[in-house]
């Protein structure tokens, strides 16, 4: 193949999408293409329209789109879905059998059948060799048991966060690395871990996209601890609320509230 472009594509079991070399220019966004993936041959949705492949800057090897996905592609993509679901079924099982400490979660076959990938989840580091030898004997293929942290789980299973809608990583939020405590204190929440911690048991992973904007947000206003006086009274900033815009000043005798649209009319007055 002639790669000349470069597409985005999805998969069904992640929300992110990867780039594929094409020589395929106009391909659509929404269409079923056929790609070679570390997965075997998958089917998954262009997401990008094709760009020249003198913009691609990644060093990242780009593996290829095969074709547009046929008819027959799509059947075969289908009773593959059918198929993966009874190959749980039968790993849960034999795992029972095997008494090993672990749970599948999701599994799924290469387009062409080659290669079976079972999701997992366990506490700690699994024996899985004679499982591998029991499952290649019942499914005639390639087998590959890939275990997957707690944030993964959550993406698979889905479910409903504590604003009320789906979880953010299993509809679009694909980034969930580097959410640390930090991120909580930026944010200026209390520190009240299990409040904080999503159905992964991790910290929520709207720390992570919001972050950004409380940083900048953050930017106008004074900081905590910082000296004022007004009225001839000294104040001390203990507090300040970015979404509402308001700073609230602390005396020995007093406390204030303070548009920081008016407290900015006194900010040469700060001192450190």
């Amino acid at each position: 193949m002639n790669i000349t472009h470069y597409v985005g594509i999805k998969f069904s079991n992640s929300g992110k999408s990867y780039y594929f070399g094409t020589d395929v220019p106009d391909i659509k966004i929404g269409q079923k293409v056929v790609a070679e993936s570390v997965r075997g041959m998958q089917v998954g949705e262009a997401t990008t329209i094709p760009e020249p492949i003198s913009k691609y800057k990644s060093e990242l090897e780009l593996k290829p789109v095969i074709r547009i996905a046929t008819e027959d592609d799509l059947l075969i993509y289908d009773e593959n879905i059918k198929r993966a679901k009874e190959a749980m079924r039968i790993a849960m099982t034999e795992i029972n059998n095997l008494g090993l400490e672990m749970r599948p979660i999701d599994a799924e076959y290469a387009l062409d059948g080659t290669k079976l990938t079972i999701a997992y989840v366990a506490d700690d580091r699994v024996d899985f060799r004679e499982l591998l030898k029991v499952l290649a004997y019942r499914f005639h293929c390639r087998i590959e048991l890939r275990q997957i942290g707690p944030r993964d789980k959550a993406k698979f299973v889905g479910g409903i966060g504590i604003c009320g809608l789906p979880l953010c990583c299993s509809t679009f939020l694909v980034n969930s690395e580097g959410i640390s405590i930090n991120r909580a204190k930026n944010q200026m929440l209390s520190l009240n871990i299990p409040k904080l911690s999503g159905h992964c048991g991790k910290l929520i992973c709207c720390l992570l996209y919001e972050d950004d904007a409380y940083t900048e947000l953050k930017k106008d206003f004074p900081r905590i601890g910082d000296q004022f006086e007004q009225d001839g009274v000294s104040f001390k900033v203990t507090a300040i609320n970015v979404l509402s815009r308001v700073v609230k000043l602390e005396s020995e005798d007093d406390v204030r509230f303070i548009d920081l649209k008016d407290l900015k009319e006194y900010r040469s007055k700060f001192r450190k």
